[in-house]
């Protein structure tokens, strides 16, 4: 059997810089593109020699950022060219996008390189609520922007909101989340708005509320509409594979500026500045990760997740105190796995099992 890794794909541009967005990202540095993509190509090669990727061993590729819908379509068909027989014949090839720069001929584009799953970054179906976080777009060009990617043949879109900002009620939070289901959407990721240092929201903390009703309520709208929540902030009719992979603990590689990675017991991370990035696309910083730190990752990306955590990993103090959750109820026991009943709690579950 093959093993499975996953790849990801940094695109560092971004049409701009919202409040909230501590991401490696830029937003004037557009004239790099043509050779940033040269970069991660040459990258790309190097990395699936050094760590001898067989040939359909890639079960996902995911393009993320910044905004990959900065980048045309004929930018990544070096990539392409490059990971096409790596990747496995059911791949799973997702790429972000913003609703003003995915034009229906960037869709199309994007499309016939092998894409196969678009996922958008809404954040908010109220215009109000995008100026607050500084979006670059209005909730009709998002709507519009779905219904294109559907009318281009995509059958998994993916969008993403963000909850628990000052203008967030509990009626506005059901108007988002019925909105969201009127979309031909079969995913959706819904982050409560952090304040994270560095950014613009960090002189504005007021922007956000305190508020684990409504992360109950969106999750108990999206599973009254038959929607699985299978981690804390995300919710499908179909589960993202790329991201499942993650919290199961496959081994990825990360390509890109500030692009991290972890094969085995290592973590890579390459330049996160473009410039020096491009200059060097081969340098990576390498964190050896010790067995403790892989069980601890495991445990708490496990208990966050459908993915849950493997009895035998236990030590036996994690073992018995994972026994008395279990006879609590808070975990539950199947095929030699433990399981969470209640994502919103993982975080504490995960520390008390550890000890």
């Amino acid at each position: 059997m093959i093993d499975e890794t996953l790849l990801y794909l940094h695109i560092p541009f971004c049409d701009s810089k919202c409040h909230y967005c501590s991401f490696n990202s830029y937003v004037d540095r557009f004239e790099l593109k043509k050779s940033y993509m040269e970069a991660v190509t040459r990258q790309l090669r190097y990395d699936l020699e050094k760590y001898d990727i067989k040939k359909g061993e890639l079960a996902t590729l995911f393009i993320g950022g910044g905004t990959p819908s900065t980048i045309e379509p004929a930018l990544y068909e070096p990539f392409f060219e490059v990971v096409e027989g790596y990747l496995r014949e059911d791949a799973e090839i997702t790429s972000e996008a913003n609703p003003n720069s995915a034009t229906k001929r960037w869709l199309e584009g994007m499309k016939e390189l092998g894409v196969n799953r678009i996922s958008f970054g809404v954040q908010s179906f109220f215009d109000d609520k995008l100026r607050l976080l500084g979006r670059a777009h209005r909730a009709i060009e998002a709507i519009k922007a779905v219904e294109i990617s559907k009318e281009c043949g995509f059958k998994h879109i993916s969008i993403d909101l963000i909850y628990a900002t000052m203008l967030d009620t509990p009626e506005r939070v059901e108007s988002e989340i019925e909105e969201a289901l009127k979309l031909p959407v079969d995913h959706l990721s819904a982050y409560e708005l952090t304040i994270e240092e560095g950014t613009p929201f960090q002189k504005r903390p007021h922007v956000r509320i305190d508020s684990i009703e409504q992360a109950k309520l969106v999750r108990d709208l999206l599973k009254r509409s038959g929607w699985m929540e299978y981690e804390v902030s995300n919710f499908g009719l179909v589960q993202c594979r790329h991201n499942l992979g993650y919290w199961k603990y496959l081994p990825y590689l990360g390509i890109g500026s500030g692009a991290v990675g972890r094969m085995k017991n290592s973590r890579t991370y390459p330049h996160r500045v473009p410039e020096r990035y491009i200059e060097d696309p081969l340098f990576k910083e390498l964190e050896s990760l010790t067995e403790e730190q892989m069980l601890q990752e495991r445990v708490f990306l496990g208990l966050r997740s459908c993915a849950g955590v493997c009895k035998d990993l236990l030590k036996p103090g994690m073992h018995e105190r994972a026994e008395l959750l279990r006879r609590e109820k808070k975990l539950i026991l199947k095929e030699g796995v433990y399981f969470n009943t209640d994502y919103l709690l993982s975080d504490e579950i995960a520390l008390f099992i550890l000890g």
